[in-house]
């Protein structure tokens, strides 16, 4: 029994250090190193955006997850 529970306890580590190991950054552009946040505008996005790129989106994309609307909104 407790080589069993060994066992799987072992497959869970292991489990669990490839999914660090290789797990992404969906949101961050390639250009983005290490960073712990993602820089502001679609040359910092992975999925470029559709259509234009308006200065309302800049301003919102800036502001982040910040509760309060841009000053120029």
């Amino acid at each position: 029994m407790l080589l069993k529970l060994l066992a799987l306890g072992g497959l869970g580590y292991a489990g669990y250090r490839y999914y660090e190991k290789n797990k992404s950054r969906p949101a961050f552009a390639a250009n983005q190193g290490d960073a712990a946040v993602r820089d502001a505008g679609p040359s910092a996005m992975r999925d470029k955006p559709d259509g234009n790129w308006s200065k309302t989106d800049e301003a919102s994309d800036e502001s982040f997850p910040a509760s309060d609307p841009p000053a120029n909104y």
